[in-house]
């Protein structure tokens, strides 16, 4: 059996054995790198380890340790509780405020799951108070969450720019961003029509947004002050944890949830508002690395705000980190085997190079409807990278495609976004119902997404 074949079955069993068994991808990816590259490629360690991703390591600690320190001194929250102010009394909004929210908060840096664990308890309440479909506000979460991760120094966007940045092709991670988001943005759209948003125009509340919002924020940052933080990270964030504990979290965390909830920001929220626009104008405006940049501005606030590092180092996403880094040691392995090559050689063979990149977009879109949209793209996009450097289509096109393909359905009840608005659901909501709707879209989004997506950004050659 030649070594592209046999590391082409090693990377299904990893992909299966992933998706049946509560297993990291990543730590899987770091033994078949072990076992493919020395026992039947002969390559040492070293050469092996020559290709862990040493700068996307620190990408990724620094915006998940800056992002954690954030939730932790309350400015998540804040910006939670500012952008629900401006919705007034106006109902049809609340969806797209909950959607902004979500996008402003993965692209800057937080996880995807993180994201939704966080605003999508806020929004099913809300669903819940003012009679919105719960689906449409829970996809809307999704959505948005998506929307924003492709940002330049966002999670998602960091992984896609740093394999492109290693190769000849030219890169736009603007492209790819703006892709994502408007992708999302029309769908978000669709469902506000489809699902019941046109009913909500004539809708009216008073204050009980803000409330929400305001109870809300007492009941996590008197958590975090209680010591209690969301569990696990990355795929295995549990936002009952918060709920569930945070409401006894006692006198002691009184002050400070009666000082968040106040109308005035503290300094630290001040300061970790303007690290985060400073961390966007450096790291874009300037060029400067995204890893340095963010873990330094994650320092300052350390320094401005010792309680609110407190866990902070425990939040970084580190399954994620693992997830990635060993994905892209495998990969490197690959790449030796001949794999890469081997596998864009036989797609080229097919002599239609749309057509393969339709079936790319599947490919991604169906796996990670089950298993890690961040393991799909750390391994899809190097094995097109020989097929697009021919030149035959547009490469920041069809990666943009495969961007969009392996994201959007994550709103599969089997993937952690999914499964998290599904065990947000209302109270008043029949689960059983609700899963089923939930499985419906997802189905009509694996099966028309990545057809939709390969139309719009590969078959016009635009991109």
């Amino acid at each position: 059996m030649s070594a592209p074949v046999l590391s082409i079955i090693v990377l299904a069993v990893m992909f299966l054995l992933a998706t049946v068994l509560p297993l990291n991808m990543g730590a899987l990816a770091f033994v078949g790198a072990f076992l493919l590259g020395s026992v039947f490629l002969g390559m040492s360690t070293n050469e092996i380890l020559a290709n862990f991703p040493g700068g996307l390591f620190l990408t990724i600690v620094g915006v998940t340790y800056l992002f954690a320190i954030a939730q932790n001194n309350g400015t998540i929250d804040l910006l939670v509780r500012g952008a629900v102010r401006m919705v007034g009394s106006k109902v049809a909004l609340i969806p797209w405020v909950m959607f902004a929210i979500t996008a402003l908060i993965t692209a800057v840096g937080a996880l995807s799951p993180a994201a939704v664990a966080i605003i999508a308890p806020i929004a099913l309440s809300f669903a819940a108070k003012h009679k919105i479909n719960p689906l449409m506000m829970g996809m809307m979460v999704i959505h948005g969450a998506q929307a924003g991760g492709f940002s330049p120094i966002a999670v998602y966007g960091v992984t896609v720019n740093g394999i492109i940045a290693k190769t000849d092709l030219a890169a736009s991670p603007m492209a790819i961003f703006l892709a994502s988001f408007f992708f999302n943005l029309v769908i978000a759209l669709v469902l506000f029509i489809v699902l019941g948003g046109n009913k909500l125009l004539s809708s009216k509340t008073g204050r009980l947004i803000e409330q929400a919002a305001e109870t809300r924020m007492k009941v996590s940052v008197g958590a975090r002050t209680a010591g209690v933080t969301l569990q696990g990270s990355g795929s295995d964030i549990s936002p009952a944890s918060v709920s569930a504990k945070g409401s006894s979290a006692g006198s002691s965390a009184d002050s400070t949830a009666a000082t968040s909830a106040g109308a005035r920001a503290t300094v630290p929220q001040l300061v970790t508002v303007l690290g985060l626009i400073a961390l966007a104008v450096i790291s874009l405006g300037f060029k400067v690395d995204v890893g340095f940049v963010s873990i330094t501005i994650a320092i300052i606030l350390a320094l401005v705000s010792p309680e609110a590092q407190k866990g902070a180092v425990n939040k970084i996403s580190w399954s994620t980190v693992l997830l990635i880094c060993g994905m892209l040691t495998f990969v490197g392995v690959l790449e030796e085997a001949g794999t890469i090559k081997f596998v864009s050689n036989s797609v080229a063979d097919l002599g239609m190079p749309l057509l393969a990149a339709l079936l790319i977009c599947y490919i991604g879109g169906i796996v990670s409807a089950f298993a890690s949209s961040t393991a799909i793209l750390a391994a899809l996009i190097p094995l097109a990278v020989p097929f697009l450097a021919s030149g035959e289509i547009g490469a920041i096109g069809v990666i943009a495609a495969l961007a969009v393909s392996s994201t959007i359905v994550d709103v599969s009840p089997f993937s952690t976004n999914g499964a998290l608005v599904l065990a947000n659901a209302p109270e008043d909501v029949d689960k059983d119902k609700f899963y089923k709707q939930i499985l419906a879209y997802s189905g009509i989004v694996v099966v028309a997404g990545p057809a939709i997506a390969w139309l719009v950004m590969v078959v016009p050659g635009w991109m």
